[in-house]
C-alpha cells in the first residue's frame, strides 16, 4: 500500500498508495510505511526523501473500519495497534535523511500528524486540513507529540479540540506547511526543496537533523506511551463507540 521509488541523484519518494480510500490509514499501511522508513534509514544512498500520496487526497486520517476493529479487541490487541501507528510515526519523525512533504490533497486527522513529521512540508493552496477526530469521539492521541512539536502549545490549541477544517493558508501559519502555492508549481516547490541537499555531505545533514531534534521537544518513550495510553482510552469509552458508530450510520453522534 506504499510505493517507494528512487531516482539516480538519491532521492526517494514514498507514496501513500490507498487512493481509493483517501490514503486511510490502515494496518497493512501502516505496516508498509513502518518496513518502508526502516529500509530508507538502512540505505545510505537515500540523500533526500519526499513523502506524498496518490490519489486525490494526501491521507485522510486512520481508517475508521479498522479503528472499529481495534475497539471490539482485547486490550494487548489494542496496545498493539496503537503501538503500530507510534512505531510509524517515530519512524518517519528520526529517519537520518531530510524528509520533504508534498501535499497536493486534503490532510485529515493521522494526514496533519503525517505532514508534520516531515522536516518541511509544502501544501497545494487548494488543500484542506484538520484534526477532526474529537467529532467521532477520538482525539488526535499518538499525533500529538509531534503536532506539538511542530506547532507549539498556542498554536495547536486553537485546532488541536474543535475538529475544525481550515485552509492551506491557516496551515501556513500555524506552522503545518512552510509554504501553501498553486497545484501546479507545487512539484517546483519541491523541487527547489530538494536540490540544495544534493550539495551537502551527507553525514553532516544527518548529525545537524538529529542535534535539531535533541534540541527540540522532547519526544520520548515516556512521551509516546502517554500518546499511545490516551488513545487506547479513547477506544475503551463510549463517545467513539458512538461516533463511529454514526459515521457508518450516516447519522448525528448524540452531541451534535
Amino acid at each position: 500500500m506504499i510505493e517507494l521509488t528512487v531516482d539516480d541523484r538519491g532521492v526517494a519518494t514514498l507514496a501513500l498508495a490507498r487512493p481509493e480510500k483517501h490514503n486511510a490509514l490502515s494496518q497493512a499501511l501502516i505496516n508498509d510505511l513502518r518496513n518502508a522508513a526502516d529500509q530508507i534509514a538502512a540505505n545510505s544512498g537515500i540523500r533526500v526523501v519526499i513523502l506524498t500520496g496518490q490519489g486525490a487526497s494526501f491521507c485522510a486520517g486512520g481508517d475508521l473500519n479498522w479503528m472499529r476493529d481495534q475497539m471490539a479487541g482485547d486490550a494487548a490487541m489494542k496496545r498493539i495497534a496503537a503501538r503500530s501507528i507510534a512505531g510509524m510515526l517515530g519512524a518517519l519523525n528520526t529517519l537520518p535523511q531530510p524528509v520533504i512533504g508534498r501535499i497536493h490533497g486534503n490532510a485529515f486527522g493521522g494526514g496533519v500528524g503525517m505532514a508534520c513529521v516531515c522536516d518541511v512540508a509544502i501544501a497545494a493552496d487548494h488543500v484542506e486540513f484538520g484534526l477532526t477526530e474529537t467529532k467521532l469521539g477520538l482525539i488526535p492521541a499518538t499525533i500529538g507529540p509531534y503536532v506539538l512539536a511542530r506547532m507549539g502549545e498556542a498554536h495547536a490549541r486553537r485546532v488541536f479540540m474543535s475538529s475544525r477544517v481550515f485552509d492551506a493558508q491557516e496551515a501556513m501559519a500555524l506552522g503545518i506547511v512552510a509554504k501553501a502555492v498553486p497545484a501546479d508549481q507545487l512539484d517546483a516547490a519541491i523541487e527547489a526543496e530538494v536540490t540544495p541537499y544534493l550539495a551537502c555531505a551527507p553525514g553532516a545533514v544527518a548529525a545537524a537533523k538529529a542535534l535539531a531534534r535533541s534540541l527540540g521537544p522532547l519526544i520520548d518513550e515516556t512521551t509516546v506511551e502517554r500518546s499511545i495510553d490516551a488513545l487506547i482510552a479513547r477506544w475503551d469509552g463510549i463517545e467513539a463507540e458512538q461516533g463511529i458508530a454514526a459515521f457508518f450510520d450516516k447519522t448525528p453522534p448524540p452531541w451534535a
